[in-house]
């Protein structure tokens, strides 16, 4: 990337650090779920017909744009910006935990799914939040699955990622 702002124009240069600048001081964080706005609440929360009755917990906004870009999901999100990490000095504190157990209790949520990465910190916290919602006897708790891409071949799942896809297959 140097080496391209390099070989361009000073005022392509300064274009860049100004738009760079602006999206560091014009982005804010939605206030209902985390994720990035350039509003008070962001496109999908403010959206009445998104499915407020379904949320879904996903690690940071890079998550909601992949989630997005299929068009197949149509509730809405809880953003953690980022997962619990002992070994990183990551605590269930430094995220937005506290108010998404919150978010549960005051809203209509009927469900919630954890779209968190398949790591060992993932698990972590999803099984954190579990807990944290246990008392909720109505409330469905889901997971996405997880199993072997499309286009991908068999020889090169790790094992893990083989026996879940095994063991959570689907009907035809």
């Amino acid at each position: 990337m140097a080496l391209f702002i390099l070989k361009e124009d000073e005022l392509f240069a300064k274009d860049l650090a100004t738009s760079i600048a602006s999206l560091k001081l014009n982005v804010k964080y939605c206030k209902k779920c985390h994720n990035i706005s350039d509003d008070d609440l962001c496109n999908v929360c403010s959206n009445p017909s998104r499915d407020f009755s379904t949320l879904c917990i996903v690690e940071n906004m890079s998550d909601v744009l992949a989630i997005e870009s299929t068009g197949a999901y149509k509730g809405v999100y809880h953003v953690l910006n980022g997962v619990i990490s002992p070994l990183q000095g990551i605590t269930p504190m430094d995220l937005t935990i506290e108010h998404l157990i919150e978010r549960v209790h005051s809203e209509d949520i009927n469900e919630v799914i954890f779209a968190l990465n398949a790591s060992l910190d993932g698990d972590t916290t999803a099984f954190f939040i579990r807990q944290q919602l246990e008392n909720i006897p109505s409330l469905k708790v889901t997971n996405i699955a997880r199993g072997i891409p499309v286009g991908g071949a068999l020889e090169f799942a790790d094992e893990l990622t083989l026996g879940r896809s095994i063991s959570e297959r689907t009907s035809l």
